[in-house]
């Protein structure tokens, strides 16, 4: 049975993967002050104005995973660029990142530039941005 709370999703994980999910909740929420948390797709997902962005989760071969996306539909991501110059997630579209971690500590030692992703993330897929000029991993 799903969680039907973050609450609940966390009581639920082992506790060192409920240490990485922690420490990604906190610097997703630090990222910005208008961000919601709730469950979405069985997991922890932000979103901004009511938009899905970014979603967490117990990556399927170990670890935890970050999702970074303009939300559930796809999206005309033709004109979309977005600069990921630490190179932190890997990018099968350029509006959906996915970041990987194999532990709280691999997370710790990235945090400040976990966090600044975020924040950059957010602020350029905001639900009123209306010009989108950055570039995908240094494509």
């Amino acid at each position: 049975m799903a969680a039907s709370t973050v609450e609940a999703y966390c009581a639920a994980l082992a506790p060192d993967i409920l240490a990485a999910v922690d420490r990604l909740r906190a610097l997703a929420l630090a990222a910005h002050p208008g961000l919601t948390e709730q469950i979405k797709w069985n997991a922890p997902s932000f979103a901004l104005a009511g938009e899905d962005r970014i979603t967490l989760g117990v990556a399927p071969k170990g670890g935890v995973r970050v999702v970074l996306h303009r939300g559930a539909k796809a999206t005309d991501a033709a004109d979309f660029r977005f600069d990921d110059p630490d190179r932190l997630a890997t990018w099968p579209a350029p509006d959906r990142g996915v970041l990987v971690f194999r532990d709280d500590a691999e997370i710790a030692a990235k945090s400040a530039a976990v966090q600044d992703l975020f924040a950059r993330w957010l602020a350029a897929t905001a639900p009123d941005q209306k010009i989108r000029t950055r570039s995908v991993g240094g494509r």
